[in-house]
């Protein structure tokens, strides 16, 4: 049986790993809302054609969360590698593997593996097939500063959510004006809380093992199984 203090951790995984999925649902897709800002949408454009391209993608990045009132400073390392609607992530000691049908949680430090099925009606579920329209709608954008970080031209878009009810104040989305690659992805909370996710590398085109998205459950004899369905 798990301990109060085990299930904590689990819970906390479990939350940061959510937000992270949120923010690079937006971080990889948002640029395929709507324009109303020609400028940005040219740019976004070229974003998106620029992805497009791509027969999969491998991403390092940094995912901090900060809140000043609250004395929160969270640093986190990260990297994911996607390939359709398939994708392997490995973020917090944890791996999540999506297979196209099934999620796979891996917990080394619980010798957990939680195990689901995605329910494409499910209009809550954060899955890579609904990355490209997850943010679709709900959001006024715009063009926004362009900074020069370490001899890159980094251009961001302001995203603001048109519904009141939303907890983010504001979304700004760098975009690498030369590479037309995203650079970082800055949510801003209307309690103070920030949370940015920076990309450190972003590798396309990688060869892939066949079963980069398979789940092999005979590399975990000991782990306990949790099937949710």
């Amino acid at each position: 049986m798990k301990s109060k203090i085990q299930e904590s951790k689990q819970n906390c995984k479990q939350t940061m790993g959510k937000r992270l999925l949120l923010t690079m649902a937006l971080f990889l897709f948002c640029f395929t809302i709507q324009a109303q800002d020609k400028k940005a949408k040219d740019l976004l454009d070229q974003v998106t054609a620029k992805v497009k391209s791509y027969t999969n993608i491998t991403i390092d990045f940094k995912y901090s969360l900060n809140n000043t009132k609250e004395n929160i400073n969270q640093d986190s390392k990260g990297n994911v590698t996607m390939k359709g609607n398939q994708y392997v992530l490995n973020f917090m000691g944890v791996t999540k593997i999506f297979d196209g049908k099934k999620t796979y949680t891996i917990v080394p430090e619980d010798e957990e593996i939680t195990i689901s099925t995605v329910n494409e009606k499910d209009d809550n579920a954060i899955t890579p097939s609904k990355m490209l329209t997850f943010f679709n709608s709900g959001y006024k954008y715009n063009m926004d500063i362009l900074q020069n970080v370490k001899g890159r031209k980094i251009q961001y878009i302001k995203l603001v959510p048109i519904n009141t009810k939303d907890q983010r104040k504001e979304v700004l989305l760098g975009i690498d004006v030369q590479t037309k690659h995203i650079y970082n992805l800055i949510e801003v909370g209307k309690k103070g809380t920030k949370t940015t996710l920076t990309v450190n590398s972003f590798k396309t085109n990688q060869p892939l093992s066949k079963n980069q998205f398979t789940f092999a459950g005979s590399k975990y004899p000991n782990y306990y199984i949790n099937k949710l369905d």
